[in-house]
């Protein structure tokens, strides 16, 4: 089974990021990419491959991480993030209803 890969763009996507992987029952894994010759990070890829107990749940604690990095939680903001899902389906969370989520995560 191919795992939900994701990318977030923006100034803070290392730390927005770490935060979406503090989510209880979410795991997976990412790198930071930095723009050529530069050592600032406007990027990270990864991949979700696990999901413990209800996607609906998850896809709720993820709409709301977006929501607050969006609007500059602490501070930090970043630009947008694209799910992939296993099946190649994509989604920006820009305006992304939890259902839609739910519908990443599952196919």
């Amino acid at each position: 089974m191919a795992d939900i890969q994701f990318e977030v763009q923006g100034e803070d996507a290392v730390a927005a990021t770490t935060e979406l992987f503090s989510i209880e029952g979410l795991s997976g894994n990412w790198d930071a990419v930095a723009e050529d010759d530069k050592e600032v990070t406007l990027a990270t890829i990864g991949a979700i491959v696990g999901i413990v107990g209800g996607t609906i749940a998850i896809a709720e604690q993820i709409r709301k991480w977006y929501q607050e990095y969006k609007k500059g939680k602490s501070g930090k903001k970043i630009d947008k993030v694209l799910l992939v899902s296993r099946s190649g389906k994509r989604l920006l969370l820009k305006d992304a209803t939890v259902e839609q989520i739910k519908q990443i995560l599952d196919s």
